[in-house]
C-alpha cells in the first residue's frame, strides 16, 4: 500500500516537474513561476520561525520583534529574510503579470490559471498588509488605522464593521491577535492556490513568446528548463544576500523602527512600496466609497482582460500598437507608485487623478480599440494578398 502511494506521488512529481512537456522557445521571462515558488517557500519557513518568538500584544509586539533581532540566534537574519522576501515576492509577481499581459497569457485556453493568479495577487496584498501591522511600529499602527477605516465607507454598516474588525473602538490587542492569526493562516491558502494555479496551467501547458501553438515542438522540463530556472534562483539568492547583509532596510520605512504611539500621528502615512499604486488610486478620488471601489476595481479588472482584449492575435510580439500601449501602461503604473509615496497635496492630487483615469481607460477603451484596429488592418492585408 505504501509502495503504491509512493509510486503515485513520484508519478505526479514526474508529470509536473521532470517530463512535463514545455515549448522549446521559452525565454528567461518564463522563470518567474519558479522564483515565486522559491519566495513562497522562503516566506513560509521564515514566518513559522518568527511566529515562535513573536508576541501579538500592543505592549509587547515591538519589544518581541527587537528580541528576535537581538537575542534569538540568527533572528536578525530570519527577520530580514522574511521582510525583504515579501518585497522580492511582489517584484516577481508584478513581473510575472507584466509578462502575462505582454504575451497574452490571459487568453483562452489559459483563462482559469490567469484568474487564479489574480486571486493570488489580491490575497498576497491582504497577507502583506496584515504582516506590515505586526511589528507595531508607528507606520504599522497608523497604516492599520487608515486602511481598516476604509471599511467605514460601506453604506449603513461601515462604522460597525470597522469596530468588528478592530474588536473595539481602536486598533488594540484583539486587532493584533486577529491580524497575526490571519497572517499565519493565509500563506497556506496561498500555497494551495499556487498548486491549483500550476495544475490548471498543466492542462494546456505554457504559452510561448510567439503566441502560436507549440504542440509539435516541445521538450521535457528536466533537464532543459530545470537548470535554466536554477540560474535565476541562484541570482535571486545573490540579490537577497546583498540586500539582507548590506541594505536590509532599503525597502522599508524608517518610522516603523519607532514604537507605535496612538497620540502622535506620523508626518505622512504610506503603505509598503508594493501597495503604493493602489493607494494612489484610492487617494485620487475625493469620495471615500468610490475611492475604495476604484482601488478594488483596479485589481479585479485584470479578471476582465480575456474579454476586453478583442485582438485575434495572442500577445504583443507582432502587434506594434499593442507594444506601445503596454509601455504606456507600465509608465502609468510606475507614476502611480511614485504618487502614492508623496503627500496628498498639489500637484500630486491632480496628476494622480489623471494617472488613475489613464489606468482604467487603458483597460476599458485602449485595449479593446487597439484589438479592433489591428483586426481590421489584418483583414485588409488578407484581402489584398488574396487579390494578388
Amino acid at each position: 500500500m505504501r509502495l503504491l502511494k509512493s509510486n503515485k506521488l513520484l508519478s505526479v512529481v514526474n508529470s509536473y516537474v521532470v517530463d512535463s512537456p514545455q515549448p522549446s522557445n521559452l525565454s528567461y521571462l518564463w522563470n518567474f513561476g519558479s522564483l515565486l515558488a522559491t519566495c513562497l517557500g522562503l516566506q513560509l519557513v521564515t514566518g513559522i520561525i518568527l511566529a515562535m518568538h513573536y508576541t501579538p500584544n500592543v505592549d509587547l509586539a515591538f519589544i518581541s520583534v527587537e528580541h528576535i533581532m537581538r537575542d534569538v540566534n540568527y533572528g536578525w537574519l530570519i527577520r530580514y529574510l522574511h521582510a525583504n522576501g515579501a518585497s522580492f515576492f511582489f517584484i516577481f509577481v508584478y513581473l510575472h503579470i507584466a509578462r502575462g499581459m505582454y504575451y497574452g497569457s490571459y487568453k483562452s485556453p489559459r483563462i482559469l490559471p490567469w484568474s487564479i493568479g489574480v486571486i493570488i495577487l489580491v490575497l498576497m496584498m491582504g497577507t502583506a498588509f496584515l504582516g506590515y501591522v505586526l511589528p507595531y511600529g508607528q507606520m504599522s499602527l497608523w497604516g492599520a488605522t487608515v486602511i481598516t477605516n476604509m471599511l467605514s465607507a460601506i453604506p449603513w454598516i461601515g462604522g460597525d464593521f470597522v469596530e468588528f474588525v478592530w474588536g473595539g473602538f481602536s486598533v488594540n490587542n484583539r486587532t493584533l491577535n486577529r491580524f497575526f492569526s490571519l497572517h499565519y493562516l493565509l500563506p497556506f491558502i496561498l500555497a494551495a492556490l499556487a498548486i491549483l494555479h500550476l495544475m490548471t496551467l498543466h492542462v494546456n501547458g505554457s504559452g510561448n513568446p510567439l503566441g502560436v501553438s507549440s504542440n509539435s515542438d516541445r521538450i521535457p522540463m528536466h533537464p532543459y528548463y530545470m537548470f535554466k530556472d536554477l540560474i535565476t534562483i541562484f541570482l535571486f539568492f545573490l540579490a537577497m544576500a546583498i540586500i539582507v547583509f548590506y541594505l536590509p532596510n532599503v525597502m522599508g520605512h524608517s518610522d516603523n523602527y519607532i514604537p507605535a504611539n496612538p497620540m502622535q500621528t506620523p508626518p505622512s502615512i504610506v503603505p509598503e512600496w508594493y501597495l503604493l499604486p493602489y493607494y494612489a488610486i484610492l487617494r485620487s478620488i475625493p469620495n471615500k466609497l468610490l475611492g475604495v471601489i476604484a482601488m478594488l476595481a483596479s485589481l479585479l479588472i485584470l479578471l476582465a482582460m480575456p474579454i476586453l482584449d478583442t485582438a485575434r492575435v495572442r500577445g504583443s510580439q507582432f502587434r506594434p500598437l499593442m507594444r506601445f500601449a503596454f509601455w504606456v501602461f507600465v509608465t502609468d503604473f510606475f507614476l502611480l507608485m511614485y504618487l502614492g509615496s508623496q503627500h496628498a497635496e498639489e500637484p500630486y492630487i491632480t496628476i494622480g487623478m489623471i494617472a488613475t483615469a489613464i489606468y482604467f481607460r487603458w483597460f476599458v477603451i485602449l485595449l479593446p480599440v487597439i484589438g479592433i484596429i489591428e483586426n481590421t488592418l489584418m483583414d485588409i492585408a488578407t484581402e489584398n494578398s488574396d487579390k494578388h
